[in-house]
C-alpha cells in the first residue's frame, strides 16, 4: 500500500469513527457534512474527495465495522457445518469480545438497526454457517427461515441488553446464555 492510499484509508477512518460518534448523540438524518468534518478534524472538501453523500460515507462506515469484525475472526478456524452446534462458542467468544472492544459502534447499531441493514450481515452468516447447521440439524427447507430468524432475534436480544449495561458482564455469562437459551434447538434436534 502506497503511502498515499494509507493516508486515504487513515482520513476514511477519521470520518467512519466521526459519524458513529454523531450517531451516539442524533439521528442519521440531522447528521450535516460539516458536523462529520469537524468531529473528524478534516476539511469540507476532503469529505467531498471521499464521498458524494452522507449516505456513502454511511455505506463506507458498515463495511468498515464489517472488515474490523472479519479480520478479527480470521485466526478463528472454520468448523464442519455437521459439527456446528448452529453457533458455536468458538465462534461467539470472538464475536463477543469485538462487540465488548466496540461497544461503541455497535450500540449504535443496535440502536439505529435500520440505517445499518444488519440483517444483511445474518444473512451472508446463514448461507455461510446456519443453513448447512441446519440442514444437519434436520430443519426443513420451508422451516430454516423461522428457526433462523428465532436463533438471530434471540442472540440480538442477549446482546442489546448486554450492550444497554456497558457489556458489564462477562463474556463467559453472555457465551453461556446464548448456548443455554438460542440454541437449545440445535443440541436437542439430533
Amino acid at each position: 500500500m502506497s503511502k498515499q492510499e494509507s493516508r486515504y484509508q487513515y482520513t476514511a477512518s477519521l470520518m467512519d469513527e466521526a459519524l458513529l460518534l454523531l450517531l451516539e448523540q442524533k439521528d442519521f438524518d440531522a447528521i450535516t457534512v460539516k458536523e462529520v468534518c469537524q468531529k473528524a478534524g478534516v476539511n469540507r472538501s476532503t469529505f467531498y474527495l471521499h464521498y458524494e453523500t452522507m449516505n456513502d460515507l454511511l455505506e463506507e462506515t458498515v463495511a468498515f465495522i464489517n472488515d474490523r469484525f472479519k479480520a478479527s475472526l480470521a485466526a478463528v478456524p472454520t468448523e464442519d457445518p455437521s459439527r456446528v452446534i448452529l453457533t458455536s462458542e468458538k465462534y461467539l467468544r470472538p464475536y463477543l469480545k469485538f462487540i465488548k472492544e466496540n461497544m461503541r459502534a455497535y450500540r449504535v447499531i443496535h440502536q439505529k438497526d435500520h440505517l445499518f441493514n444488519s440483517q444483511k450481515t445474518f444473512e451472508s452468516f446463514y448461507q455461510s454457517i446456519f443453513s448447512p447447521a441446519l440442514t444437519y440439524f434436520g430443519v426443513s427447507e420451508r422451516e430454516k427461515k423461522y428457526v433462523f430468524a428465532f436463533y438471530t432475534q434471540g442472540t440480538v436480544a442477549i446482546i442489546g441488553k448486554w450492550l444497554e449495561s456497558n457489556c458489564q458482564d462477562e463474556i463467559d455469562l453472555i457465551v453461556d446464555l446464548i448456548m443455554r437459551h438460542t440454541l437449545a434447538y440445535g443440541r436437542d434436534a439430533k
